[in-house]
């Protein structure tokens, strides 16, 4: 059992938690994430990346969008309340390396996930340069959490409500053009991960995503979560979450994760990756 002790509505459907956790406080690494379950009447398992994590205090902090049945009843619960199942820290953590300076660009929700590895970054001693974005400035998440572990934040909004109005990908394209990034790590919508990876590919910039895909058990045997990485199959739980941008197929991934929705979940899915523009 998991105890619920600190809840935030960050905007209209994204909340953050923060959980006890204690053995997966002390073990994750940025990158990684965990499977919840609510309780076991409740049987849908979804996986959630660890937004942050608080040793001293035994706890992890999650944020998540409730969009579907399961997050729209975690979204719910209240301080006190407790969460039956986690399980983690799973995946294989992001590779952290002194390479000079990072470009982090995160979408939407994408900026929680991104928050641990641009952390990670800084703490390594990298230069750290944060992209984050959002539809509009109600939507931008964690902006305060982000320039505490940055050199430099750029934020884009496709209203303009606040910094630039811009796709992530236009303050990104400048940055290569003056051949500033050693590395990217982009984290948002599928669709946005790949225009992400196809703006730094012409400057051969090693660009990493994080792929969030339908997973159930989080340890490779349903293959619910494979994706196609350079002509191999991969797993995400497993071989992931985090592979090179320029070799997934992000056509095939995004086919695949339609196959698992309604005509009404797909409509959600199209509004969703407005939090980050349309890519034309």
């Amino acid at each position: 059992m998991n105890k619920i002790v600190e809840k935030k509505q960050l905007s209209d459907d994204v909340y953050l938690m923060e959980l006890e956790a204690p053995y997966i406080a002390e073990s994750r690494r940025a990158g990684q994430f965990i499977i919840l379950q609510l309780d076991n009447n409740f049987g849908e398992r979804i996986p959630l990346t660890i937004a942050d994590a608080n040793e001293s205090k035994g706890t992890i902090t999650i944020i998540f969008q409730a969009v579907g049945k399961t997050t729209i009843h975690l979204s719910k619960l209240e301080v006190g309340d407790y969460i039956e199942n986690l399980l983690g820290p799973l995946g294989t953590p992001t590779e952290i390396k002194k390479v000079g300076t990072v470009v982090c660009v995160g979408g939407g929700i994408g900026v929680a996930p991104m928050h641990p590895i641009a952390q990670a970054y800084k703490a390594a001693g990298n230069r750290v340069i944060s992209i984050i974005g959002a539809r509009n400035r109600d939507l931008l998440i964690m902006e305060e959490e982000i320039k505490k572990c940055s050199d430099e934040v750029i934020i884009c909004t496709d209203d303009g409500s606040y910094g630039r109005k811009d796709l992530v990908t236009a303050p990104l394209k400048e940055l290569c053009e003056k051949g500033i990034p050693n590395e990217v790590v982009a984290i948002g919508p599928p669709i946005m991960m790949k225009f992400v990876s196809e703006t730094t590919r012409p400057y051969n910039v090693h660009t990493m995503v994080s792929l969030n895909t339908i997973m159930v058990d989080g340890t490779g045997m349903c293959g619910g979560c494979r994706v196609t990485v350079g002509g191999e199959t991969k797993f995400v739980c497993v071989d992931g979450p985090e592979f090179d941008g320029h070799l997934v197929d992000f056509d095939n991934m995004m086919l695949r994760q339609k196959a698992y929705k309604t005509q009404e979940d797909q409509a959600t899915h199209k509004c969703r990756i407005g939090l980050t523009g349309d890519h034309k």
